[in-house]
């Protein structure tokens, strides 16, 4: 890890730059609004509330400069397996390109061991090529077709 970046667990403080990072890109800027935190500080005491659930930042120089969630799901399959679930991996436009994003993935990973997952998965919207690039050169594999319905 660079020596300069701290992962943390979030807080409530750090959430105007989380919404900021989720808002940066085509698909955030389209269901996202910074403007108004009210959901997601509700969506954050929820969370916060959970212990199955890891909402960390990345700081640099006091800045956050990257997010996810690590959700830890248990279950019956896999003889009783709980598999850690990665969520909403954003990093800053200034430090995009600078190696954040496999820090925090690594980051999770070693989480999710240390938390006796079997098993560390993952979506990615299908036109986010890059990103699945991304993924692969971390070791993950596109083994899973994925489905959602709005509800």
């Amino acid at each position: 890890m660079n020596s300069d970046v701290t992962i943390r667990t979030a807080v409530a403080d750090d959430l105007p730059a989380i919404v900021a990072m989720l808002a940066d890109d085509p698909l955030g800027a389209e269901r996202e609004n910074p403007a108004d935190l009210t959901p997601y500080r509700s969506a954050y005491r929820n969370i916060e509330a959970d212990p199955n659930q890891h909402l960390v930042v990345a700081v640099r120089a006091g800045q956050v400069i990257g997010t996810l969630q690590l959700t830890v799901i248990p279950g019956l399959s896999r003889k009783g397996a709980s598999r850690a679930l990665i969520e909403a991996v954003r990093v800053h436009a200034d430090a995009r390109g600078s190696g954040l994003g496999g820090e925090l993935i690594e980051w999770a990973v070693s989480e999710a061991r240390r938390l006796d997952c079997a098993l560390v998965q993952l979506t990615s919207d299908a036109t986010r090529v890059d990103a699945h690039r991304f993924y692969e050169r971390l070791g993950f594999e596109p083994s899973h077709v994925g489905f959602k319905r709005a509800l």
